[in-house]
């Protein structure tokens, strides 16, 4: 009876969906599970065999779990809202909705034939209105919160609006906009009611406000830093400006250092946490306040480095900065207009990364040094940016590298003065140098080694007295404050598309207003045209229906949106981001079905949160920070039952392309063998998979012909390697444009979907890269075969009721030890191998006893699911193998009762000997003298020494 895994796997597949086999239960007395994938956005291309690596390793664990006594959820869904669509929807006229449902299709098919253990009645899909009312819902209590510094949460605004008609807003203690005005409890009383609506903007957990963004006029939309790549957007490659718009932003520094200390208790790898560090970027200062010289404004700076305060020789603003326009001098105004053009044109991540490019204007303005009042010139430079503390810099060259780099550069021309050193380092013998030396061809920046000089009363002093003296006479003249500052800022959350959840928001003379719970969601609208309106408006601004009638709470057309009808206004034209479905969609496959709310309090303190999440490390400074914060903020307000959402992290690595070439000459009429191009001139050319034979490399010459892709080779000589066309091969990321994709389909379809999920997690470490090749999946293919005939032969089932023999027990139980811990520690790769072997031995040793083979089954099943329950099933049992218990390691087992023995004669081994392992020294050399072998090797000879250590060697000398 042959293994047909095209067969068993539509057979169980079929079961599983039948008998809803993996439906997690909310109300369990088992203990719960969670484990989650990353889930994936629906592209037209469906998947490659690249995508399912970590939805393999997840699977494995729940399975795993299951057979250990868990109830556990392992959901899927999909992050459905995503600009393809809508640039598909700009090209074709086809509506987002349509291309992603039939993406969807393709990819439940694909994920489906691999068979994984997903909980299906609980998807969820972003783009539903059935669950994006619920992401509406988390942005309206975003709204109606602001965060207290006093009890470290996010509380309703209605706590606050009750101390502003106390008290006032002097003895609130908030995040908020900076530069408040104060005011008393009758003054907030007497305001208008449109003041106090601004006012309150500025304390919101999400609010409106002018902010730069990353605007990429091509798309028509904002893009997020991390959708930006050299300076163009990824999606697209097209250029990228810095532009100021009306935006609404998440006030996600408010939970800067909460976000920070979470990452201490949570298993996470250590360059993710680092990752997530740096991008809130804790820094412990003092803010110092710099008049500038003949106007009223004053340009702030944070500085970590306080001591240096005498060493400011310039300050550099953003070229963003909200100053800069109203400093700067008439004789500047075009140079400063013309730089801060061009920078517009770079990102943010840009200029950051570029440590090299020196560029900067003087304003032409000058600052008072807030204790010498010496003038000191205003520049502005790209390296400084407006969204970082406070977007302006005190240029300190003698103590940092970057303005030394500036001032070297800009040495000599008009407002850059000589550099002034402050630095005295302190030499071998105890003494002091009193020289510049220190700041001849770098900045000094150590902290340690000098003492000051050129500094007043810091003069002797070394960086920590220093920095205390320098904080207390800022602070003493109202000049400085000492602060804690965050890189971290405020999360753009607005995009002009279509494609995404609309906001349930309309305008009351120009001030937003929260639409009722009761009434969502607000469904996207149908739109003619899914590019920007003419005069600039997002996409929706295109919808005929796009007003909220506050008479009946309802969505209505107008047919002047200038002058609507009494009681009716324009609703927010802007969509959510791409991030908002995916901060909160873990929490709502707890309670998937539930119409009321986005899940109950009981599923929620029943699963709690994630136990295991499996994921990209390219998410590290946006979904995994941004559903943290979202997290902690539903907990604040009572509904999250924990701090943090994913308890353990694994990001997995990347399975990479085996590219394929051939090689052109420089006039593309001759293509070269491989082996024949080491002396010539050529240009490699990627190669679809599809025309070449992946076991020999060899191009099929005839199929390249007549590939579409390669029209212009037709008529090309080919020149060959004895008789044959050879391909180059070369490792590289699996990517459509390389031509090196492969789909699991066709894998499935040859080998059996078991074969591949062995074959992913053999490749190596599931947190490393690996490259694919199809080649080797042959192996893991005639592994099943091998598990196949333990069990059957050409007539049937071959399995006995017989006692196993000692070697058999010791190689099951070898196989549950090491699986087991392998499992545990997310070792899959080794497991894989531990397989192989253990087959091999049962194999070697005819064995195919019940006793061994049944628990076989099971200890594979994480792992070849679908043979395991066909060989349970014809092994006599009913039902499905996925909550069998799993088998449990004996060490009674693996204990060595014998030892064969190595007999050695002057140290060279003549024969071995078998022999209880409890025996003494003295009764092994009794039974060795008496051995008629022994007696051959000596002829009549008595040895010199006879050497004996029990369990180890015999060695006889002389």
């Amino acid at each position: 009876m042959k293994y047909n895994p095209t067969e068993i796997e539509a057979k169980w597949q079929k079961y599983w969906a039948e008998h809803r086999t993996f439906a997690a239960q909310t109300a369990s007395e088992k203990p719960k599970y969670y484990v989650l994938d990353m889930f994936p956005y629906p592209s037209g291309a469906g998947l490659h065999v690249g995508h399912p690596l970590g939805y393999i390793a997840s699977d494995i664990v729940a399975r795993f779990k299951r057979h250990k006594g868990f109830n556990v959820l392992h959901p899927q869904g999909y992050d459905s809202f995503g600009l393809p669509a809508e640039q598909y929807a700009i090209q074709t006229g086809q509506h987002p909705e349509k291309t992603t449902r039939e993406n969807i299709a393709r990819y439940r098919e694909q994920l489906d034939k691999i068979g994984f253990s997903f909980d299906w009645n609980r998807e969820v899909r972003t783009s539903n209105p059935d669950y994006y009312k619920h992401t509406q819902w988390i942005f309206i209590q975003l709204f109606n919160s602001w965060y207290n510094k006093t009890s470290d949460k996010a509380e309703p605004i209605s706590s606050l609006i009750a101390q502003f008609e106390q008290a006032g807003n002097s003895q609130v203690q908030a995040v908020c906009d900076e530069h408040i005005a104060a005011f008393t409890a009758q003054e907030w009383n007497a305001f208008s009611s449109d003041k106090q609506q601004q006012i309150l903007l500025q304390y919101r957990l999400t609010y409106l406000a002018e902010t730069e963004v990353n605007w990429c006029p091509a798309l028509g939309t904002v893009l997020a830093n991390d959708e930006i790549i050299n300076g163009v957007s990824e999606r697209g490659g097209h250029p990228v400006i810095r532009k100021k718009m009306t935006q609404w932003s998440m006030r996600i520094s408010a939970y800067a250092e909460r976000l920070l200390q979470g990452l201490e208790t949570i298993d996470w790898s250590e360059s993710i946490k680092e990752s997530q560090r740096n991008w809130i970027g804790k820094s412990v200062g003092v803010s110092v306040k710099f008049q500038v010289s003949g106007s009223k404004f004053q340009v702030e700076v944070f500085t970590t480095r306080p001591d240096t305060i005498f060493g400011v020789t310039f300050m550099t603003l953003a070229p963003e900065h909200e100053l800069v326009s109203q400093i700067t001098t008439s004789e500047q105004k075009l140079a400063v207009e013309s730089y801060i053009e061009a920078t517009a044109k770079r990102s943010e991540r840009e200029r950051m990364a570029d440590v090299k490019t020196i560029s900067g204007v003087f304003t032409g303005a000058y600052a008072e040094h807030p204790l010498t009042k010496e003038l000191i010139p205003i520049w502005i430079g790209d390296y400084v940016l407006a969204g970082y503390g406070t977007g302006a810099v005190m240029a300190v060259p003698c103590g940092d590298e970057r303005d030394y780099a500036f001032a070297h550069h800009f040495k000599g021309q008009m407002g850059m003065p000589e550099i002034k050193n402050i630095f005295s380092p302190l030499t071998s013998d105890g003494g002091i140098d009193a020289s510049d030396a220190c700041i001849a061809t770098e900045a000094f920046s150590k902290k340690e080694g000098f003492q000051f000089k050129n500094s007043d009363f810091l003069n002797g002093l070394d960086y920590k007295t220093g920095t205390q003296k320098a904080i207390a006479e800022l602070e003493k003249i109202g000049a400085g404050k000492a602060k804690v500052n965050y890189r971290l800022r405020d999360a753009v959350f607005s995009r002009q598309r279509y494609w995404g959840e609309p906001f349930p928001v309309y305008y009351v003379n120009g001030f937003p207003q929260m639409i009722e719970q009761k009434y969502l969601p607000i469904v996207l609208p149908e739109v003619d045209n899914y590019l920007p309106t003419e005069d600039g408006q997002p996409p929706l601004g295109n919808a005929k229906a796009w007003h909220w009638d506050t008479n009946t709470n309802q969505i209505v057309a107008v047919e002047d949106s200038a002058n609507p009808p009494q009681g009716v206004w324009g609703l927010e034209l802007n969509t959510m981001p791409g991030w908002a479905g995916s901060s909160w969609y873990w929490m709502r496959y707890m309670d998937a079905q539930n119409d009321t709310e986005f899940a109950s309090q009981e599923a929620l303190h029943y699963w709690q949160n994630v136990d295991l999440y499996i994921g990209g490390s390219e998410h590290a400074t946006g979904h995994l920070l941004y559903s943290r914060f979202w997290n902690k903020f539903l907990k604040d307000l009572g509904y999250a039952p924990t701090e943090e959402p994913f308890k353990k992290l694994i990001n997995q690595g990347m399975i990479l392309g085996m590219s394929a070439f051939v090689y052109r000459s420089e006039d593309a009429k001759t293509l070269y063998s491989k082996g024949l191009i080491a002396d010539k001139k050529v240009q490699p050319i990627h190669v679809d998979l599809s025309v070449i034979n992946d076991m020999t490399n060899e191009l099929n010459i005839e199929a390249f012909r007549n590939h579409p892709l390669y029209s212009d080779y037709k008529n090309a000589e080919f020149v060959f390697e004895n008789g044959k066309f050879y391909v180059g091969r070369e490792v590289e990321k699996m990517s459509k444009s390389k031509y090196n994709v492969v789909n699991p389909d066709d894998i499935c379809h040859e080998f059996g979907a078991d074969t591949l999920r062995l074959y992913e997690m053999f490749l190596g470490p599931l947190e490393q890269a690996k490259p694919w090749n199809t080649a080797g999946i042959t192996g893991v293919f005639g592994f099943l075969k091998k598990l196949w005939r333990l069990y059957f032969d050409e007539n049937g089932l071959v399995i006995t009721s017989n006692e196993p023999n000692k070697e058999s027990w010791k190689s099951l139980h070898k196989t549950i030890k090491k699986v087991t811990d392998d499992i545990e520690h997310f070792s899959f790769n080794t497991s894989v191998s531990q397989f192989m072997i253990c087959v091999n031995e049962l194999t070697a040793q005819n064995c195919h006893e019940r006793a061994i083979l049944e628990p076989l089954a099971v200890l594979i099943s994480p792992y070849a699911p679908h043979i395991a329950e066909e060989l349970w099933s014809v092994l006599g049992h009913a039902g499905s193998i996925s909550e069998v218990p799993f088998p449990v390691f004996d060490a009674q087992y693996l204990v060595e009762s014998e030892k064969e023995y190595p007999v050695s004669f002057n140290g060279k081994m003549r024969f071995t000997l078998t022999l209880p392992l409890d025996l003494t020294a003295a009764q092994i050399e009794e039974i060795v003298m008496a051995d008629e072998r022994t007696q051959k090797q000596l002829e009549g000879r008595v040895p010199n020494k006879v050497i004996i250590v029990p369990g180890k060697i015999i060695n006889l000398v002389g």
